[in-house]
């Protein structure tokens, strides 16, 4: 290809490129004064290099313990979680550190020279497993969302309007996780075929335990882990291995695994009778509702920020345990009109993706909104039509759309609709 032809392609490019973004990027440059380098401070010799890398400390982030619902900020020795603070990450992954966390005994502290998992049950061999075993088969990695059950459980029955995105959907977070997969030690114990369930159960102090059912989507994309955003995983989310269930409860994807038990049917344990079920508007009590629904919440603006008339851009995140997100919706006016969002690539199935659209905001009062589809036609509901299929007494998987008022001072606050 000729120079001079090359150049003109690459011009064209350029061309494409610029003029898609024209609309925002005038935006943002009439928002920008005219300035130069000439105050900025000078250059000088910078900190020493050091085992590990720290935010810097214009970087004020942290995650927020909790208790119950509108018991937020208290003792890490009360809390039950610790929230992921959405509204000041970028992109879909969660640091490491920040990947929202559960416990229901604390978190156990576990030599992995000493751990073992054990398979057993309906198998034609019986096994166990050291972690450097573990480590030594077929690994894989994937970037997949875990969310905990009780995410969003502070609107079932009212919104206070003081809440932040960190404090709403705080308990949903994305790694990249690596471990072996299931599939594959199911095959070493030989399951048999009349198996059609499996027992996980950790080696913290509460013993939580879940029967999870073998279907071919789970048998399929399951894995145990040892691996955490490239590093081993972090004790507070498993160490020295979990399981990971991508696009099902959190609850599911049991911590410190230490066995996994096949049989013919569900265990019926405390967890999946007591705990995790939902009572339902009529009356009923829903069990092994396993997988998490469509979902999308606006991170900016959001809870307690202030915003000003003219040019600003929403984002938010969206995820789905059904598979990849195919598009997001955002209102400005109170679900009167919906535009549809840009998706930040790459959208990875069972995965938070996020999303974003400029908006130039007139002044005046008004309600922003966000609902995610996924690829299988699930759409995010609205308020409305889930507390009639769902009623106010339960307090698992809510995903009904999340709306943030902005009043004329520009201040946005949380409100059920």
């Amino acid at each position: 290809m000729p120079e001079d032809y090359k150049d003109e392609v690459l011009s064209r490019r350029w061309f494409l490129a610029a003029t898609a973004g024209a609309a925002a990027g005038a935006a943002v440059s009439d928002a920008a004064s005219a300035d130069t380098l000439a105050d900025v401070p000078p250059r000088e010799p910078g900190a020493d290099l050091s085992g590990h890398s720290e935010r810097s400390r214009f970087v004020m982030i942290s995650r927020i313990p909790e208790a119950t619902p509108g018991r937020r900020n208290v003792d890490p020795g009360d809390a039950i979680n610790s929230k992921t603070p959405l509204d000041k990450l970028v992109g879909a992954l969660t640091p490491t550190d920040l990947h929202y966390e559960r416990s229901h005994a604390g978190v156990p502290d576990l030599d992995p020279a000493k751990h073992r998992l054990l398979m057993h049950g309906m198998v034609r061999k019986p096994l166990v497993f050291t972690v450097d075993e573990l480590k030594a088969m077929p690994s894989i990695s994937r970037t997949v969302f875990i969310e905990c059950t009780g995410n969003g459980w502070e609107n079932w029955k009212k919104a206070d309007e003081n809440l932040t995105v960190q404090n709403t959907h705080g308990l949903v977070s994305t790694n990249e996780w690596t471990g072996v997969p299931l599939k594959f030690l199911i095959g070493l114990v030989e399951k048999e075929a009349g198996s059609t369930w499996m027992l996980a159960e950790g080696d913290d102090a509460a013993g939580v335990a879940r029967s999870i059912p073998l279907t071919e989507e789970i048998v399929e994309e399951a894995f145990v882990a040892y691996g955490q955003n490239g590093e081993p995983l972090r004790p507070a989310h498993g160490f020295p291995i979990r399981l990971v269930m991508p696009g099902f409860e959190g609850n599911l994807n049991i911590k410190w695994l230490r066995r996994l038990k096949f049989g013919d049917q569900p265990w019926m344990t405390r967890w999946e009778t007591a705990r995790y079920t939902q009572l339902l508007a009529n009356g009923k009590a829903r069990q092994f509702q396993l997988r998490m629904d469509t979902n999308s919440v606006i991170t900016s603006p959001s809870g307690t920020m202030e915003i000003k008339p003219g040019y600003n851009r929403v984002t938010g995140v969206a995820w789905s345990g059904h598979g990849k997100i195919a598009k997001v919706e955002i209102s400005t006016d109170g679900t009167e009109t919906w535009s549809e969002a840009d998706l930040n690539g790459p959208v990875l199935s069972k995965a938070q993706t996020r999303f974003g659209m400029d908006w130039a905001w007139d002044g005046k009062p008004t309600k922003i909104v966000s609902r995610s589809t996924d690829e299988q036609g699930n759409v995010q509901p609205d308020r409305k039509t889930f507390i009639a299929q769902t009623g106010t007494n339960a307090l698992f998987h809510y995903n009904a759309q999340q709306t943030w008022s902005i009043d004329a001072t520009g201040r946005v606050r949380n409100v059920l609709s």
